[in-house]
């Protein structure tokens, strides 16, 4: 078998270069890749402890480089957020009945930023304030998978590597929290907010959301609905700490007819109870109240949710017409970024937030493309840009990285990128009747925006460059996943060809061991 980390149908041939940028070309649907993930899941129930690898290389950039960041946050656009649509404006053409598809770039006029020189799109109008305190990059470009499936791509941005693979590979938050361990050993490491598995293709989504192979006490700490945070550490209403003491112990007994428990390596096993005895620490520790949100002043709040009332909960019909969904969920992602904030202060090492993936919601607008997309930066501009705000205020922004991705990008027209055209996935008319076709219908990758703050980038800084006029490609100083998470890496100390053993070989943090981390972004 190829080794871990090495695409199975990847030319054994292919020079260094071309290597970089190759995927399966494979045609894959969903029953695939939930099979591939499910038999490196698996596999990775008999691992062992993962020993860290330090090459020669490894130790030279261990002892050269010096970290800006002791903390990540990740605010994740799950659906493909159009370029053309926030971050990298084009030409605008307002909605007329009967104009050509061809005709908009944008549907959104750009707006001036802090920058000279830097637009972002209408609807953006916060986070044009902060750019001067950090760095856009506009030219991030996903990998060729084939027929293009989100969670194929959102696996590959979260592991660095493309699905599938022979082994369960770690969430980025995973090796981080693996690597460095927590700032304080009371709050989890890795901590993931806003996503739920029990909606769309949350299988999918789990084969990622995972530490795999390194052990399940360095996996997330999901908290589905940021408004209910505190509801995740603290016993159940009602419950006396010695019934809660005696279910925990109960809960253990249970786990040893788990998989893991019965098919799991000692080290496995060991490891998910490590887990557990780390989530029961948390319930009695002060750093608890960072995830009660009732603890933050109102004002505070609608800093980040001007229309935030008390007890407002969050959990609308997912109803496809028009933004009917997107626009009963504003405030959602809010609370996350304000609960991101919260639990920076207390020492949590990854923090991931999310709008959510759902297919046809959010930011997978097969259709009301303009509309959706309007919604969506209502729910993002705000809490974005105070989250920067406080951070800033508060000393923290220096040491935490703070970077807003998307698993790529779309267009009106094309699917894929202009010159690795794949199978279109939405009907698009020679002509645009209603509103309904308006918009960035499908699937992009030759281009998608990651602006970063804090952590040591630059700042007032623009990196990469697209094309004005469609094809909107990116055309200089291509970012790459495995380049964009040896920056992530860099940032923190860790060198891009750290490496941990499995099954008696090697698997590098970034792709092979090849990420090249962008000096260019950082200060």
């Amino acid at each position: 078998r190829p080794r871990p980390g090495f695409l199975e149908d990847e030319s054994a041939n292919a020079n260094a270069n071309e290597r970089r940028f190759m995927t399966a070309t494979t045609k894959w649907n969903r029953r695939d890749f939930l099979k591939t993930a499910s038999a490196a899941t698996l596999s990775a129930l008999a691992a062992g402890f993962p020993r860290s690898v330090l090459s020669a290389e490894a130790k030279v950039d261990a002892e050269k480089i010096k970290s800006s960041a002791d903390t990540v946050i990740v605010l994740w656009m799950g659906g493909g957020m159009a370029h053309t649509e926030t971050f990298d404006p084009k030409r605008y053409a307002p909605f007329e009945k009967g104009m050509s598809s061809a005709a908009f770039l944008s549907t959104f006029p750009s707006i001036p930023t802090a920058v000279d020189g830097i637009r972002l799109s209408a609807g953006l109008e916060k986070m044009a304030g902060i750019m001067d305190r950090g760095t856009l990059i506009r030219s991030y470009t996903a990998g060729d998978l084939g027929f293009i499936l989100h969670s194929r791509h959102q696996y590959q941005w979260h592991t660095g590597y493309a699905p599938p693979q022979t082994v369960a590979a770690p969430h980025l938050g995973a090796v981080i929290a693996r690597t460095l361990g927590p700032l304080n050993p009371a709050v989890p490491a890795f901590i993931n907010v806003g996503q739920r598995f029990d909606v769309g293709e949350g299988e999918e989504l789990k084969a990622f959301t995972t530490a795999g192979f390194l052990g399940s006490e360095f996996g997330p700490f999901n908290i589905p609905f940021p408004d209910q945070a505190a509801n995740t550490v603290r016993p159940p209403g009602g419950m006396t700490p010695g019934r809660f003491e005696d279910r925990n112990k109960f809960y253990k007994k249970l786990l040893a007819a788990s998989p893991v428990g019965e098919h799991g390596s000692d080290y496995q096993k060991e490891s998910l109870l490590r887990s557990l005895d780390n989530a029961h620490r948390l319930l009695s520790s002060p750093a608890a109240k960072a995830f009660d949100l009732a603890l933050e002043p109102l004002e505070s709040i609608r800093r980040y949710v001007p229309s935030y009332q008390p007890g407002q909960q969050f959990n609308a019909a997912q109803d496809r017409f028009g933004a009917k969904y997107e626009d009963q969920m504003v405030g959602r992602f809010g609370l996350g970024c304000l609960l991101a904030r919260r639990l920076a202060e207390v020492g949590a090492r990854y923090i991931e937030v999310t709008t959510e993936y759902i297919p046809f919601l959010n930011w997978d607008t097969h259709e009301n493309g303009h509309t959706r997309a309007a919604a969506m930066k209502r729910q993002i501009d705000a809490p974005f840009a105070q989250l920067i705000l406080d951070l800033e205020e508060r000393g923290l922004l220096n040491r935490t990285l703070v970077l807003l991705a998307s698993e790529f990008s779309r267009d009106a027209l094309i699917e894929g990128k202009p010159d690795k055209r794949v199978k279109d996935q939405v009907e698009v008319p020679d002509q645009v009747e209603s509103e309904k076709h308006y918009g960035m219908h499908r699937h992009f990758t030759d281009a998608g925006c990651v602006p970063m703050f804090g952590g040591g980038v630059r700042k007032g800084h623009l990196h990469g460059l697209t094309a004005d006029e469609r094809p909107c490609k990116t055309i200089k100083d291509r970012v790459v996943i495995e380049d964009l998470h040896a920056s992530i890496y860099r940032a923190l100390g860790i060198s891009p060809r750290l490496a941990y053993e499995i099954e008696k070989r090697p698997f590098y943090v970034t792709r092979d061991g090849e990420g090249k981390p962008i000096l260019e972004l950082f200060g």
